[in-house]
């Protein structure tokens, strides 16, 4: 895939996640439709971000407007997570960077950081995962293309999601 299609979609980290978790939020959020900063979860996420790992150096790289990496070092990307809830979402997530940087000609590894749980855990970008990706990146292509969103679809964690009354209000 080139980078170019990237642009096309504007597609960022967070868009990939929400694939992963509800392509419902992932349409809404595609349209600007915004519920997060309603969400206690999704600020002590950003406090938690903002307040691990102090003495790290190179904290909040964007790279092209699309990504946005946490941390990063000689030869790891670091994303930092509140918990390990949405474990496949994250995944994913930093191996769409890692994706993403190899496309630039960058190879890196990955790790996602759980400072709550004093957790790590290690991202290699292997060629199932590529192709994972690649038809993630179809599938969202597919729903973002859509006039109206998808159906809305009822999971054990829908009540805590930020969007909860949007979809079943």
């Amino acid at each position: 895939m080139m980078v170019g299609s990237f642009d096309s979609l504007h597609l960022t980290g967070v868009k990939i996640n929400y694939f992963f978790v509800c392509e419902r939020k992932l349409w809404f959020f595609d349209r600007g439709i915004r519920m997060e900063k309603e969400s206690d979860r999704v600020f002590l996420g950003k406090l938690l971000d903002e307040e691990s790992f102090p003495r790290k150096k190179r904290r909040r790289i964007t790279i092209d407007e699309l990504i946005t990496i946490d941390m990063v070092d000689d030869r790891t990307i670091q994303e930092i997570k509140y918990s390990r809830a949405f474990e496949k979402a994250s995944i994913m997530q930093v191996g769409y960077y890692l994706y993403y940087l190899r496309n630039l000609g960058i190879e890196k590894e990955g790790v996602i950081l759980y400072p709550r749980q004093k957790k790590r855990e290690r991202v290699v970008l292997t060629e199932a995962m590529v192709q994972e990706l690649e038809e993630a990146i179809r599938k969202i292509q597919e729903i973002l293309s859509r006039t109206t969103p998808p159906p809305p679809v009822s999971k054990p964690y829908c009540r805590k999601c930020a969007y909860f009354e949007l979809c079943f209000g």
